[in-house]
């Protein structure tokens, strides 16, 4: 149980690094003038999409199955309840972002730099919540 905890740690880890930094490309690729730049920042997003999204699935599998070995008590725990409903929102969240890499990439943002400032905020909310709740088991 301590590996597959271990690797869990390591997967949300590596996820949370592109998803904070994600939304900051974004930011500057709204705020971006020239089309290099912008040609440029599409790449970057392509390919640190491509990197966290398999670290997404990570965690999830390493989270299924550090649940699958004490199913009688995490099933009725309340605040894994709640701490799923925030990952599921996570999941989400990564989606969205997804396809504005795709906006992006086709030159169809629509939206300004402030948004993305705010958007980028959404995880920092979700990893305090999931974390409270993983180490203090409140319910």
């Amino acid at each position: 149980m301590l590996w597959l905890k271990a690797f869990h740690i390591i997967a949300v880890i590596c996820w949370f690094a592109g998803i904070f930094y994600l939304p900051r490309l974004f930011v500057y690729h709204a705020m971006a003038e020239d089309q290099a730049t912008r040609d440029h920042l599409k790449i970057m997003e392509r390919k640190l999409y491509r990197f966290i999204s398999p670290f997404a699935v990570l965690t999830v599998v390493f989270g299924t199955l550090l649940i699958a070995q004490n199913p009688d008590y995490y099933l009725r725990a309340g605040w894994l309840h709640v701490k799923l409903l925030f990952v599921v929102g996570l999941i989400a969240y990564h989606l969205y972002c997804g396809q504005i890499v795709k906006k992006f990439a086709n030159e169809q943002n629509q939206h300004q730099h402030v948004f993305y400032r705010w958007l980028n905020e959404a995880p920092v909310i979700a990893l305090f919540v999931i974390v409270i709740l993983a180490v203090t088991r409140p319910f």
